[in-house]
C-alpha cells in the first residue's frame, strides 16, 4: 500500500516535471547519472527512477504517459535513458534507504547475529570510500564524451 500510495501521488509531481523540464537544466548525461544517483541513495530507486526519467523526457518535449514517445525516446537518446538507469539503480546502493531490499538484508543479518555497520558507519566505511570511486569510474567510463 506504501508504494501505491507514493506513485499515486506522484503522477502530479512528474507531470510538473515534464513541463517545466527544461527550466532544470538536466542537459547531459552526465549530470542525469549524478543527480538521479544522489537522490536514489538517500530514497527508493524505483520513485527516483521515474521523476528523473519523467524530467529527461520534458525536456525533449515528450510525455512519459505516451508509450510511443517513450519508445522514441529510448531508441533518439539511449545514453540519456541510460544515465537515468544506472545513476537509479547502482547508487541504491549507496545506504541502506536506497533500495528496498537493503534494509531487508540487513535485518536477515542482524537476526542472524551477524555483525553489520550502522546507517553512518556503512557510510563512512563501505559507501564513501568504495563505492562512490567505483561509481565516479562509471561516469568517467560511460559518460565522459
Amino acid at each position: 500500500w506504501l508504494f501505491l500510495g507514493i506513485f499515486a501521488t506522484m503522477v502530479p509531481a512528474l507531470d510538473y516535471l515534464e513541463a517545466h523540464a527544461q527550466g532544470i537544466g538536466l542537459n547531459s548525461a552526465m549530470k542525469l547519472y549524478w543527480l538521479t544517483g544522489v537522490l536514489s541513495a538517500g530514497l527508493d530507486n524505483a520513485p527516483t527512477y521515474l521523476t528523473f526519467l519523467a524530467a529527461d523526457m520534458g525536456a525533449h518535449g515528450l510525455s512519459l504517459n505516451a508509450p510511443a514517445e517513450v519508445a522514441a525516446f529510448a531508441i533518439q537518446f539511449p545514453g540519456e535513458l541510460l544515465a537515468v538507469s544506472l545513476g537509479a539503480v547502482f547508487f541504491g546502493a549507496m545506504t541502506y534507504i536506497g533500495n528496498g531490499p537493503n534494509f531487508m538484508v540487513k535485518s536477515i543479518a542482524e537476526q542472524a547475529k551477524v555483525k553489520v555497520p550502522s546507517f553512518f558507519a556503512y557510510l563512512v566505511r563501505y559507501a564513501l570510500p568504495i563505492l562512490l570511486p567505483v561509481l565516479a569510474l562509471v561516469a568517467w567510463l560511460f559518460f565522459s564524451r
